[in-house]
C-alpha cells in the first residue's frame, strides 16, 4: 500500500486537478491479485469513474513500478485491479442528512 501511495504521487500525474490516493489493498492469500481502492480528490462524480479506468489502463505500467520497487521483498507481484473508494462520498452524504 504503501509502494502504491508513493507511485501515485511521484510517478503518475493524473490530467487537471485530480489527487489520487490509495485508501485500502486487498490481497489473494496466493498473492497473485490485489485489489486496490482509490480515493479520488478533484472531479465530478462521473469523472471519478473516468479515472479509475484510465488507472485500470496503465495497470500493467504500474505494476511494473511496484514490481521495480519490492523485488527483493516479493517473489510475486500481484495483478493489480483498481476500484473507487467511495467511503468518503457516502460519510459526507449521512452527515448531510443529519444536518437536515
Amino acid at each position: 500500500m504503501k509502494e502504491l501511495s508513493e507511485i501515485f504521487q511521484r510517478e503518475i500525474k493524473a490530467n487537471g486537478n485530480v489527487m489520487i490516493s490509495v485508501t485500502k489493498v486487498n490481497v489473494t492469500t496466493d498473492m497473485s491479485y490485489a485489489r486496490v481502492y482509490l480515493s479520488i480528490f478533484g472531479p465530478k462524480m462521473e469523472d471519478k469513474k473516468k479515472v479509475v479506468e484510465e488507472v485500470n489502463g496503465i495497470s500493467k505500467g504500474i505494476r511494473k513500478m511496484l514490481g521495480d520497487r519490492v523485488r527483493h521483498q516479493l517473489r510475486i507481484i500481484p495483478e493489480l485491479q483498481f476500484f473507487e473508494d467511495d467511503s468518503l462520498d457516502y460519510i459526507e452524504n449521512i452527515d448531510h442528512l443529519l444536518k437536515d
